[in-house]
């Protein structure tokens, strides 16, 4: 990847999450909790419907960056604030995850990209921070 300068918008990208979408992800991460997969008990705990993990969430918001720096092993760190959860509905559609990046500093070959995801025009992740190695 070459240098990047501040306010470089790094490609967006919208991940689709299903029911089944959580039920592979319970089965490889084994967070089995109710929240993720029963509708019942959802409701119960004051939810209003099934939600995605919020590690998977994050997990798709940090692909946008590494897709973006095509090198994995460049992240530094990553970290966010879960703020909204992702209602995922069973109607065959599932819920829409849009994720996008901007460059808002690089020092020593570092650039700081800022994240923003959304799923039905609402925040799910606050001060989403990564830092990759650039240059």
């Amino acid at each position: 990847m070459n240098r990047v300068d501040v306010g470089y918008e790094i490609p967006s990208r919208d991940f689709r999450i299903t029911r089944e979408t959580l039920v592979r992800y319970a089965g490889a991460s084994g967070d089995f909790n109710v929240i993720h997969w029963n509708e019942r008990i959802a409701h119960e705990v004051g939810l209003p419907d099934v939600i995605a993990h919020g590690m998977l969430t994050m997990g798709m918001a940090i692909q946008v960056v590494t897709d973006w720096c095509e090198d994995p092993s460049a992240l530094v760190d990553y970290g966010c604030r879960f703020t909204r959860p992702v209602v995922v509905p069973d109607d065959g559609v599932g819920a829409t995850l849009h994720v996008s990046g901007t460059v808002t500093a690089v020092d020593d070959n570092i650039a700081t990209v800022s994240l923003k995801a959304m799923c039905a025009d609402v925040s799910v992740l606050g001060k989403a921070i990564a830092r990759v190695r650039v240059g």
